[in-house]
């Protein structure tokens, strides 16, 4: 099947010559060439991303013009193809080729493009598609992935990730073209004379920089605090040094070495502010200076990564739950004129922690699935309906919502909020340790950890549906030594309840994942990874100190562990 696809590319005489002399490069490379042919790169609910290469399973100008001919199928659909689709991209290998090869195919179907010049975060792209109001949007990004990477990922009118609906539409559209070699493309000099190609100036900036002003909550606020923050080589920085000087930080340090978009992501192991070795360049810059926060984005700019230093000066990273938690207590505290009808919204696997502080101000809680579409598919519903107010959304990977101008997470609107928790609590005497522990305190010691486990290929892939199978078929009644209350399934959406033999539905769209409620306020979830061959392990506990939940921790990794280990 693969040599068929093969040999169809090789005998494509108008084959881009850079993808001929790559697939020169492997022709006597069987493993390599069956992994370039022996399928189709998909493109899921999330969009694609996949290794830059030659081949029906890469990233390349060919697949991604297959790409963009079922976004013009969908927007077409839709009726809405004159109001055209905004498109961004990241500072990754081939992202602007790849953004103007997606202008080049709508523009054969008369559908207008607005391209960004040059780089620019995701969260602007989100906020584009609602400013421009265009039909849909594209980012070419791969977000943290290694630098072999790219992807293209597509938005709704809404600016938000396409939710599970219109992406299986999208997705429909896109499985129907068959020949990605000879999708139409139109002639780019012509598009840009005729308007259908517009790039996208500083305006949009502008009105986005505006927007952001209204993230800060006191903007009176003394804000004497040193910042150190790395854009991690891709495309925050601009936004995140304006827009915190906007609101009056003039102590703003940007990691030089790290600042120029750098599609290799030279000096970091991964681009990836939750892994703490991208801090390590930050650290040692946040120590000379003396600085009381250091902030990462990861290089599309929707996720955030924070450092504070501890009594001994040594900087402690913060979990994405922690931060969240953090700004969540700032927004109910500080905002004057709450609604009375406020939500937050977080996902199944992110702390309880948001939740107790958001019941503390009589402040509604919101469970969605995992991705923050799902938050954004919420943000527009109640929007609508009027139902509920947006206050704040999170998940515990890093990515956060404060202002709803963007309907996906937005690591420059994080950055400006933390900045000025950081400077509040300074002004207090505190450090947003000092904040956190307060919190614990008051609402017990909140504990999480993530455990994923690699399983690449067919083999892996069959180990984690076993994996999967175990856990839903045990009889599990007991956790490290805490009852088991309910069990959450979302692939059947029901909530069984353990001692009583009763069960519920779960008012959520179905999902591989299954969450263990324990008693205690304990809980654990695994599901399998939508973008990597992993599975992943949630934990979550709750005690009156930082001991007792590290050991209680620690007892339910291992009960789990040790369940898992018998099994691969």
């Amino acid at each position: 099947m693969w040599k068929e696809e093969y040999d169809r590319w090789k005998a494509f005489t108008e084959l881009d010559s850079k993808l001929a002399d790559e697939l020169l490069t492997i022709e006597k490379d069987e493993q390599s060439l069956e992994d370039a042919f022996y399928k189709d790169l998909e493109f899921g609910t999330g969009g694609m991303r996949g290794k830059l290469g030659p081949g029906t399973n890469r990233m390349n100008i060919y697949t991604v013009r297959k790409a963009a001919e079922g976004l013009a199928s969908y927007v077409n659909d839709q009726g809405l193809s004159k109001r055209g689709v905004a498109i961004a991209y990241d500072s990754r290998y081939m992202s602007k080729e790849f953004a103007v090869e997606t202008a080049r195919v709508l523009g054969h179907h008369g559908i207008p493009s607005y391209v960004f010049t040059s780089l620019r975060p995701t969260p602007e792209l989100s906020f584009a598609v609602r400013h421009l109001q265009t039909a849909a949007g594209v980012v070419v990004t791969a977000s943290h992935n290694p630098p072999e990477y790219n992807g293209f990922k597509a938005y709704n009118e809404d600016g938000g990730q396409l939710p599970p609906k219109q992406a299986a539409s999208m997705i429909d559209f896109v499985n129907k073209v068959e020949d990605e070699l000879n999708v139409e493309a139109a002639d780019q000099q012509e598009l840009e004379q005729s308007g259908l190609l517009n790039w996208i100036d500083e305006k949009v900036d502008a009105a986005y920089m505006e927007k952001l002003k209204t993230v800060s909550i006191q903007p009176e606020v003394k804000k004497d605090i040193s910042l150190v923050f790395t854009p991690l080589h891709g495309t925050a920085r601009d936004l995140v040094e304006k827009g915190l000087k906007q609101i009056g930080f003039s102590q703003v340090h940007i990691v030089e070495e790290q600042a120029k978009p750098d599609p290799e992501f030279s000096t970091v192991e991964s681009p990836n502010p939750e892994e703490h070795q991208a801090f390590a360049v930050a650290i040692d810059q946040g120590k000379a200076i003396g600085a009381d926060l250091l902030m990462a984005t990861d290089p599309d700019a929707d996720r955030l990564g924070v450092a504070v230093p501890d009594e001994n000066g040594e900087y402690k990273v913060l979990t994405g739950n922690q931060t969240g938690a953090l700004m969540l207590d700032y927004i109910l505290e500080q905002s004057t004129n709450l609604p009375d009808n406020g939500l937050l919204i977080k996902t199944i696997v992110t702390s309880e922690f948001g939740r107790v502080i958001a019941d503390a101000h009589n402040t509604k809680t919101l469970d969605t699935l995992t991705g923050f579409k799902f938050i954004g598919e919420k943000i527009r519903e109640y929007e609508e309906t009027g139902e509920y107010s947006f206050l704040f959304g999170y998940e515990e990977s890093y990515g956060y919502l404060v202002k709803d101008f963007a309907r996906d997470k937005d690591a420059v609107q994080a950055a400006v909020l933390i900045a000025e928790v950081a400077a509040h609590w300074k002004n207090q005497g505190k450090t947003l340790l000092d904040a956190l522990n307060d919190l614990y305190e008051k609402h017990g010691y909140f504990l999480e950890d993530l455990h994923s486990v690699k399983l690449e290929g067919k083999s892996g892939a069959d180990t984690i549906k076993k994996i999967m199978d175990d856990f839903r078929e045990a009889d599990i009644k007991e956790v490290g030594g805490k009852k088991v209350i309910s069990i959450e399934d979302y692939a059947t959406t029901k909530r069984h309840y353990v001692q009583e033999g009763t069960q519920e539905e779960i008012d959520l769209p179905t999902s591989n994942v299954l969450k263990f409620i324990l008693e205690d306020d304990c809980w654990f979830c695994l599901r399998p990874s939508g973008t990597e061959p992993k599975i992943k392990f949630y934990y979550g506990v709750k005690t009156d100190s930082k001991q007792a939940s590290d050991d209680l921790l620690a007892s339910l990794k291992s009960t789990v562990n040790e369940r898992l280990h018998a099994l691969i």
